[in-house]
């Protein structure tokens, strides 16, 4: 069985043209963290997931894979 996606922060960050690396230095966490949660191997905080979507200025729902086909 494969990895469930729970999270687009990978997409986005594409989208808006950044990296890890820009992103973990703007939220002040390692390069680390941001790249687990890229691959879904773990989560942000929901209060973390406010600050990505204020850093990337997106919805916080457009972060989020939905539940709903």
């Amino acid at each position: 069985m494969g990895k469930t996606n729970y999270n687009r922060i990978k997409s986005v960050l594409a989208e808006k043209n950044m990296t890890n690396k820009d992103l973990a230095d703007t939220l002040g966490v390692t390069r680390v963290s941001v790249s687990n949660w890229c691959t879904n191997d773990s989560q942000p905080s929901i209060k973390m997931l406010f600050e990505i979507a204020a850093v990337l200025d997106v919805d916080v729902r457009s972060l989020l894979v939905s539940n709903k086909p």
